[in-house]
């Protein structure tokens, strides 16, 4: 029902900036939220962050909270992570996902399993 494309991704210098993004196409009305998640080698997926569709209040993990900022363009079913002040342990594969589960807390959906839809994830890498 939900196709995501992320890009954006690269190779910057530690203290750098990149800008991710992430296309969705398909029943997108039935999206609740969309999150930001990463995975290190050896590592499980973390949560980064998350927006709801509706309201748009965004919520961070705490690693990322003051760097990152996630943001949606619902004309363009495009949803951003801008993230600054990058660290080498920012390194991972980046990946978007949908949820189309409701959940009235919002930190409901920091854990992977309220998603639906992945994408196909964007290497960032951050070189010291």
């Amino acid at each position: 029902q939900v196709q995501l494309v992320e890009s954006g991704g690269g190779l910057v210098q530690a203290g750098g900036s990149l800008r991710l993004s992430c296309a969705a196409s398909g029943r997108t009305a039935n999206i609740y939220a969309v999150g930001w998640f990463r995975q290190a080698p050896g590592n499980v997926r973390e949560f980064v962050a998350t927006i709801r569709s509706i309201g748009g209040r965004p919520y961070y993990s705490d690693s990322v909270k003051g760097r990152f900022t996630i943001s949606r363009d619902n004309a363009k079913n495009t949803v951003y992570l801008q993230m600054n002040s990058l660290k080498p342990e920012d390194t991972a594969v980046y990946y978007c996902a949908t949820s189309l589960e409701y959940a009235s807390n919002i930190d409901a959906y920091t854990g992977a399993t309220m998603y639906n839809y992945w994408g196909q994830g964007t290497q960032v890498t951050v070189s010291s």
